[in-house]
């Protein structure tokens, strides 16, 4: 049998309510052996061979961070491109400062149309907003160039705007472009259904295996600077199932790797009386599992569309200006695809941004429960971006889970109150403490690249609310310190059906810890974001970022 390592630290937070603190872990094989104090390990290491590592003695543990819902193959594909942003993005091989204004970003993607030599090469861009950045479309493109193809990701990553010579590059006619109902071709303006058009003829360019294996190393290298030692791929496949997985095996599936990726496929809707074929194809995934890559018993679903789009389906009084959101499938398809993966046993995680599409998945959840009830089923609302309050307590009453995007309070509710939705339902995107008040059990994620892949991050935002402004969002919906860390921990974990093997640190878990540089629990709530990550420990092996 292996020796026995113990790892010393200045604090241990465990997040296991019943034996909340330590200064010392036992770790032997990957798994936590006791958490304790050199006193009360005595038993364990008088009985087998162990060594005290002490290289953490002025550090902080905390169990292994999770993200339970990012997008490997999306921040592959983005993390290459061009980054224009309204904010700024501190990522670990350089800072992307902010860009705000019309004139400012227009002037932006001339000066890097002018960098780039090859006159074939594309410009592809990421990050614009329309209410920090103005007005987009094909003619402003065509302004920037005639000869080479410009396209502009919308920050969302739901929607892109094309010059006309991307549109030529991607081989799309008008008449094609008019067919589709979400697809402006006046505008080349991409968005929901509409984007796969687009997407499927840029993924050669996209998908080019070095380009793409480059961008997955980049995605390693973010997710081990936040602390992470889980994450999940909740989407499973974007783009190409085949081109993806392999790519993901050759940079991910490896033992300097220091996560793990909880695997949940995007499920595709056959039409008709294709649902059986649908199953049969998420079973066979599971054939798949490799050390690092994990497939288990959960499936994705979507709603209404993107929010930082501003495509989410909204009630009453809507948009200020009016316009209307978007359904990502038709609201029955979406039904009939979570009857049939409820009926199977799958536990359903559910894309909803809007109030509208949150309805639409609490009225299923509701169908579903009176046809076929289950116990413990984790249905879980994904990002939360719109909600009621009276929503929120059928959803408990229903037995669903909440992981919400808190990120959207600090980036957009500013914002939206003053060009979208108004003050008061802004201000109070992603109520997280209606949902801890309602008992639901709370995680917190990044939909990277959608919010920066940093968990302490999210735990400022969910105890701050402050928005980029420096205005506080809705105080009444903050979260403590001990929350906002077990919504990064130990029940992000539960949404993910994991809480029996990580999530906390008590005997028999994976030996996977974050390692702080201070204590959250004492610095103020402000510095949260701020503390450093030293690094993790995963599976009992130290891994530092640095």
């Amino acid at each position: 049998m292996s020796k026995i390592t113990v790892f010393t630290a200045r604090r241990v937070h465990t997040m296991n309510p019943s034996m909340p603190r330590a200064s010392a872990v036992a770790v032997r094989e990957g798994r936590i052996v006791e958490a304790g104090t050199l006193e009360t390990l005595s038993p364990w290491l008088d009985a087998h061979p162990h060594v005290v590592d002490r290289r953490f003695e002025h550090h902080v543990l905390l169990p292994g961070f999770i993200d339970p819902h990012l997008h490997p193959s999306m921040a592959a594909v983005l993390l290459p491109l061009h980054f224009i942003t309204a904010m700024e993005w501190r990522l670990p091989w350089g800072t992307v400062a902010p860009t705000r204004g019309e004139g400012a970003y227009r002037a932006r993607l001339r000066d890097i149309e002018g960098s780039i030599a090859d006159p074939a090469e594309p410009l592809i861009t990421w990050g614009y907003h329309q209410i920090w950045h103005g007005a987009m479309g094909r003619e402003v493109l065509n302004g920037i160039s005639t000869r080479r193809p410009v396209v502009v990701w919308q920050r969302s990553f739901h929607a892109l705007y094309a010059n006309d010579a991307a549109l030529r590059w991607m081989e799309l006619d008008e008449e094609t472009l008019e067919r589709h109902p979400q697809i402006d071709a006046a505008t080349g303006h991409f968005f929901e259904t509409g984007l796969a058009v687009a997407e499927v003829r840029m993924l050669p360019h996209l998908l080019e295996p070095k380009r793409f294996r480059d961008g997955l190393r980049r995605v390693r290298q973010v997710v081990h600077s936040g602390g992470h030692t889980t994450i999940a791929d909740m989407a499973f496949a974007l783009f190409d199932q085949e081109q993806e997985w392999t790519a993901l095996r050759d940079v991910l599936d490896r033992e300097d790797t220091p996560f793990r990726v909880h695997m949940v496929p995007r499920l595709r809707d056959p039409g008709g009386d294709g649902l059986e074929a649908e199953v049969v194809r998420v079973r066979a995934l599971a054939g798949r599992n490799t050390t690092r890559l994990a497939f288990h018993d959960h499936v994705k679903l979507f709603t209404d569309g993107g929010f930082f789009a501003e495509l989410m389906q909204v009630a009453e009084p809507g948009f200020i200006d009016g316009h209307h959101g978007e359904w990502m499938m038709a609201p029955e398809r979406f039904e009939a695809l979570a009857r049939a993966f409820w009926n199977e046993g799958y536990r359903i995680h559910v894309h909803c941004t809007g109030d509208l599409g949150l309805e639409l998945a609490i009225e299923v959840l509701a169908k579903l429960q009176w046809e076929r009830p289950r116990f413990d089923h984790r249905f879980t609302i994904e990002h939360f971006g719109l909600s009621t309050p009276e929503q929120i307590r059928r959803l408990a009453r229903l037995g669903g889970l909440v992981s919400a995007n808190v990120y959207y309070v600090h980036e957009l509710a500013d914002a939206y109150w003053k060009h979208s939705v108004g003050y008061e339902r802004a201000t109070r995107m992603a109520r997280l403490a209606t949902v801890a008040r309602e008992g639901i059990p709370l995680a917190l994620h990044s939909d990277f690249t959608m919010a920066p892949a940093q968990p302490l991050n999210h735990a400022w935002v969910a105890v701050n609310r402050i928005c980029e402004s420096g205005e506080v969002a809705g105080p009444e919906e903050r979260l403590s310190v001990e929350q906002a860390l077990r919504a990064i921990t130990i029940d992000a974990a539960f949404v993910l059906g994991m809480e029996d093997e990580v999530g906390s640190i008590r005997a028999g878990k994976r030996a996977d810890f974050t390692v702080l540089e201070a204590d959250p629990f004492e610095e103020p709530a402000e510095a949260l974001k701020d503390i450093p990550v030293w690094g993790t420990v995963f599976e009992g092996r130290p891994f530092p970022v640095r």
